[in-house]
């Protein structure tokens, strides 16, 4: 099994989410979090006054999933998130060493 975690942009979630749910993934987590990388965020004008936006708001996507899969999730992903453009995101694979279903006690991919 694998873990991915998707960094991507918050308006690329629906695609993304249809592309992996055509792939047969049953299940994510997402959540919205705020980072930067060699982007280094923006300045953005409010009221006349110039301000610097340190942290850019994303969107993660983690997954995990049999290993057998990660080629197919992962090029997809990178399909489907892509804009061409500076900060589209990081897409990170971690092997996973055991998953276990809290209400069934099934565990390895069975649980998943």
């Amino acid at each position: 099994m694998r873990k991915i975690e998707c960094i991507i942009k918050p308006f690329k979630l629906d695609d993304v989410k249809s592309v992996l749910t055509d792939l047969g993934i049953t299940g994510m987590t997402v959540s919205e979090v705020r980072g930067f990388g060699r982007q280094k965020g923006h300045t953005e004008l409010y009221r006349g006054a110039e301000y610097q936006i340190d942290f850019i708001p994303k969107v993660k996507i983690d997954l995990v999933i049999p290993a057998d899969m990660v080629a197919k999730v992962v090029a997809a992903v990178q399909k489907e998130a892509c804009t061409g453009r500076i900060g589209d995101g990081k897409i990170f694979v971690t092997p996973v060493e055991q998953s276990i279903r809290i209400r069934t006690g099934e565990n390895g991919p069975d649980s998943l």
